[in-house]
């Protein structure tokens, strides 16, 4: 059975039936509650418990930690790009842990960001300290994901692209929201990874709706490759992609070869001038809301919900 974990400024706490039962442990970090077990077990069966509702909840990721991201990662968000999912090869990249937020802190757009994106994937959360060489396999995935959680890549598309800097376009503050759970999983349940369905919406307009079968890596390849060149730690967080739907899209293959012929300069001019026209990237006051959760409920992150604000 999953246990679903939250955390406030003074205390963690586990999410039962009956309401939030607070953990009693002296731990201050996710790694440190990890190592704390049968204190979350014992709030699990608690009977004292209070309204989640009146709880201010922080990201359950505790900073520092190292935040690693896959890219292109779904089939469908690889066609979008114009790309080919058979060809699409295994490729991370770094988010710094200064991003993280809670499940509820608005967004914050820089002042000098004109595109900002969403992207909900599901993070994954280490259990133990990984060495570089550990052996990861099908049968010891869950000895070293202790759970998973909600979480949306908002990216500054006008920073990525002409740049190529992935870890400057989604690294600025508020730009990886998580929570509002840790939810913690046995093996048997990690197996129902695939099950998994992510859904974003932007002021109640679906935009991402898709399962993990669509994935491309899964958790064990991914760990298999991350793990020879990056050491991981208990806490760490492994975000593993994001479906169709997001604000960028590729343009039309002609457009795009006809665009290749152009210098860079004059390229992206053009690129910017048609995407300032597209009404899907973030506006000031936008509510984004993201779930993870199987089709039955049987495994449910819970719903994120942040507001986009612009820098003054």
């Amino acid at each position: 059975m999953t246990i679903s974990v939250l955390r406030t400024a003074d205390a963690w706490w586990v999410d039962t039936p009956t309401g939030a039962a607070r953990v009693d442990t002296e731990a201050t970090t996710t790694a440190q509650l990890l190592t704390d077990r049968p204190a979350v077990e014992a709030a699990a069966s608690s009977k004292g418990t209070v309204n989640v509702a009146t709880l201010s909840l922080l990201s359950p990721i505790t900073a520092p930690c190292r935040v690693v991201a896959q890219m292109t990662n779904f089939a469908s968000h690889v066609k979008d790009a114009g790309m080919n999912p058979d060809t699409i090869p295994l490729t991370f990249f770094r988010k710094a842990s200064g991003s993280i937020s809670g499940p509820t802190d608005d967004v914050i757009r820089p002042a000098h960001v004109r595109l900002l994106d969403y992207e909900v994937e599901i993070g994954l959360v280490l259990a133990r300290d990984i060495p570089v060489g550990t052996e990861i396999t099908a049968d010891t995935l869950a000895d070293h994901v202790a759970g998973l959680v909600v979480t949306n890549d908002i990216s500054a598309r006008d920073i990525q692209l002409p740049k190529t800097q992935f870890y400057e376009a989604k690294s600025y503050p508020t730009f990886t929201p998580v929570g509002p759970a840790l939810v913690l999983l046995d093996g048997d349940e990690l197996k129902r990874f695939t099950d998994l369905r992510l859904r974003l919406w932007v002021n109640g307009e679906p935009r991402q709706n898709m399962t993990v079968a669509d994935m491309i890596y899964q958790p064990t390849e991914t760990l298999q490759a991350l793990t020879r060149f990056q050491r991981l730690d208990a806490g760490d967080l492994l975000l593993t992609g994001t479906p169709v739907g997001t604000a960028l899209s590729a343009p039309p293959k002609p457009i795009a070869t006809l665009s290749s012929l152009l210098p860079p300069a004059v390229k992206w001019k053009l690129f910017f001038a048609g995407q300032a026209k597209n009404p899907n990237y973030l506006q000031d006051g936008d509510l984004i809301e993201a779930t993870v959760a199987t089709d039955d409920g049987a495994i449910d992150l819970g719903r994120q919900r942040t507001v986009v604000r612009y820098a003054r």
